[in-house]
């Protein structure tokens, strides 16, 4: 967009706007990012321009105009927030910085820079709103462009979108800004189910006649009943909407009944009630499908009467009855404090709006994995809501999937902690009872009683979980650190980790620093009360021992002076004092390059090669009478075939659980020759599956991938 065109746009509405702070920003973002071009050929100044013009869309003040052209200046070019505050003030340079990325702060991993900087921006965004709707801004026009990305910056900025902004968008109430970004995205990830969806809507082209139709039957029935103050109008629903009730949810289409709906607004709520009725009398409505908004918003803020009918036609659809008041919240949600009401100043009312951000904030104070605050953050932001009440009526919010867990910890941290039980509309329920809009939940609680640690893989929110980890971490210190150390412990001897005395202290010492932690008692206490992944710990031990045992044997004294010849073999092995041999992978530890290996020449077979850590091949069960037919063996460098490796991984039973991970497995192109799941006695699943990878770092990388996954509680190598 030209400047010229945003210019004409914000004279048009100029009242509440200061144009010459507007066009001092915009004359400094054009001059300091003259000569740069964005992927699409243009200026790299018109993608600000067009930020600044979609913020003005939302209606916000001149400030965040201001900042919307400055916003990569700071990020791209030699400017610095202290020139912005000195030109600009202090507020727009905040909304600059709060919108800036982390640019050169060192971080190790994607995921962490990820989790860092939404976690500055959720900071950012609990002292001022503006940040993030600017934010939204910036990533709706990028995606609109997003045909100058590669293919695989499409798609990761896509799954961004679909798992952040999105979700974020929504509980800021912005639909305009969610449903189009969600559009974007699903056409990059999906585009054949995009089309498909599409054509589906559209209905050969007469998506918008039935509209129309049914648009002009509701305006004659209000008008009929001295309604004529109301304005009607329609939609189609998004792509995106469709798809997700298609494809995710398995619903026919036939069972959706939402893909058309028009609104009605009104001066005031009991017309809005009196429309109701009208509504019900000029068609049938459908049963249970009534939902009442407006005397329970939603947590973003939505107010609306809901109800689905059948058409005369027998096309269902949506009627939505609201006031004005009510539809701006619903177009612009937390923008609307800006754009429709007169005199603002700052953020006033702002407060109770945004409680659900610094929850989050505050939930991941005591977390330092980068992966685990992604991923709890991305679960607090999942748009799915469900509404549930108090004996005393009181509405408590939950995001889809919660427990009645979730719920005691949403009533007070003291009510989760003394929990024995709940009862949902009058009945006793188990303690993973996952709960659903509309019942009524009494907690029952007894003075002594503390969490369990089981509930960790139970809840749902990261408030409860930050909750049960503050208690445990508080109340059973020394209890944690016995806890902590046992299940280590454990681990090591499945893995095969034998350290004692003064080397297995050095060697916990070690583990805790590369975890960010004082000393090996602190791992032990992080690991009890559950602030740190024993999956992620002992990733790190396993190298650092894998590590120990290289130094150990360059240290030991070679017996053999003369060289040894080295032959790759066909398997990408390489055998000492061995030609051309044949070479099997033994099944019991199935080896992959980068693991430590041994060869045992066998009768008739050739070389089996396995891990040196492998319980047949460690050094002390070797026997004297076949000490002989132990070989030393090596990786060839540079091997590109696929071998065989199996996890183990335990899982929360959900109904999509084993599908995801094999969704997940043929995302990432990765093959699968194996996939056992069965379901356990404690609501979980376990699932063995073998699949074929490169070498330890590819299986390390999918590990983590699977970790991703919330309802997954570990994935180890078998």
């Amino acid at each position: 967009m030209k400047y010229e065109q945003l210019k004409s746009l914000l004279e048009e509405n100029s009242k509440h706007l200061d144009l010459e702070v507007i066009e001092k920003a915009y004359r400094l973002a054009e001059k300091m990012h003259e000569g740069q071009f964005r992927k699409t050929g243009e200026a790299y100044v018109e993608h600000p321009v067009a930020v600044a013009a979609i913020v003005h869309e939302l209606g916000l003040d001149t400030t965040s105009i201001a900042a919307a052209l400055l916003h990569d200046v700071v990020e791209d070019t030699d400017v610095t927030l202290e020139e912005i505050e000195k030109e600009f003030g202090k507020e727009t340079a905040h909304l600059v910085d709060g919108v800036t990325k982390l640019g050169k702060i060192a971080l190790l991993t994607q995921e962490e820079e990820q989790a860092e900087n939404l976690r500055k921006m959720l900071l950012a965004m609990s002292q001022d709103i503006r940040v993030m709707l600017i934010k939204l801004c910036d990533r709706l026009h990028n995606m609109r462009t997003y045909e100058g990305w590669k293919p695989q910056k499409q798609r990761d900025k896509a799954l961004e979108v679909m798992e952040v902004y999105a979700p974020i968008a929504h509980r800021l109430g912005i639909s305009n800004i969610k449903d189009e970004l969600q559009d974007i995205s699903l056409r990059i990830l999906d585009p054949v189910g995009y089309e498909e969806v599409h054509r589906i809507i559209q209905r050969e082209g007469n998506a918008q006649k039935i509209v129309d139709t049914i648009v002009e039957e509701v305006k004659s029935k209000l008008v009929e009943f001295g309604l004529e103050d109301a304005t009607v109008m329609g939609r189609v629903k998004s792509v995106y909407g469709v798809y997700r009730k298609m494809y995710m949810q398995g619903r026919e289409l036939s069972d959706i009944y939402d893909i058309y709906a028009v609104r009605i607004i009104l001066n005031n709520v009991a017309e809005c009630y009196n429309a109701l009725m009208l509504m019900h009398d000029l068609y049938r409505p459908i049963p249970s499908r009534f939902k009442d908004y407006i005397s329970t918003p939603k947590a973003n803020m939505y107010q609306s009467l809901h109800t689905s009918v059948i058409g005369k036609k027998g096309v269902p659809f949506e009627i939505q009855i609201r006031t004005w008041d009510m539809h701006h919240t619903a177009e612009y949600g937390v923008a609307a404090h800006w754009k429709y009401k007169t005199g603002v100043q700052g953020q006033d009312n702002m407060e109770d709006k945004l409680t659900w951000v610094r929850q989050i904030l505050e939930s991941q104070q005591d977390s330092d994995d980068a992966s685990e605050i992604l991923s709890n953050i991305k679960n607090d932001l999942i748009p799915d809501d469900v509404f549930v009440f108090t004996p005393k009526g009181d509405v408590i919010n939950l995001p889809y999937g919660a427990t009645i867990i979730d719920f005691a910890y949403a009533i007070h941290s003291a009510v989760g902690n003394r929990m024995t039980g709940a009862k949902v509309n009058g009945k006793i329920v188990s303690i993973d009872y996952k709960v659903n809009t509309g019942e009524i939940i009494e907690i029952i609680t007894a003075k002594d009683k503390g969490p369990s640690r089981d509930w960790l893989n139970i809840v749902v929110t990261s408030e409860a979980k930050s909750k049960i980890r503050s208690w445990f971490k508080k109340e059973r210190k020394e209890e944690n650190i016995v806890e902590g150390k046992e299940a280590l412990d454990r681990e090591f001897r499945r893995a095969l980790i034998n350290l004692e005395g003064e080397e297995y202290t050095k060697f916990v010492e070690n583990l805790a620093k590369r975890n960010k932690l004082n000393n090996a008692e602190e791992m032990f206490a992080a690991l009890g009360y559950g602030g740190l992944q024993l999956s992620k710990v002992m990733f790190k031990a396993k190298e650092e021992y894998a590590k120990m045992q290289k130094e150990a044997r360059a240290n030991e004294p070679k017996i053999k002076t003369a060289p040894i010849k080295r032959t790759k073999s066909s398997n990408g092995v390489i055998i000492e004092g061995l030609d051309n041999c044949l070479v099997k992978f033994s099944k019991c530890c199935n080896p992959l390059p980068g693991d430590p290996i041994v060869g045992f020449i066998t009768r008739g077979f050739g070389v089996s090669v396995h891990k040196q850590s492998c319980v047949n091949a460690r050094p002390e069960l070797r026997d004297e009478e076949n000490a002989g037919r132990w070989v030393n063996a090596y990786w060839a460098e540079n091997i590109r075939e696929d071998f065989k490796a199996t996890l183990d991984i335990i899982a929360l039973e959900t109904p999509m659980i084993v599908g995801e991970v094999s969704m997940m497995m043929t995302n990432n192109r990765i093959p699968v020759f194996a996939l056992n799941a069965r379901q356990m006695s404690d609501h979980r699943i376990e699932m063995s599956i073998t699949i074929g990878v490169n070498n330890t770092e590819h299986l390390s990388s999918v590990i983590n991938k699977l970790s991703k996954n919330k309802n997954i509680i570990s994935v180890i190598r078998g």
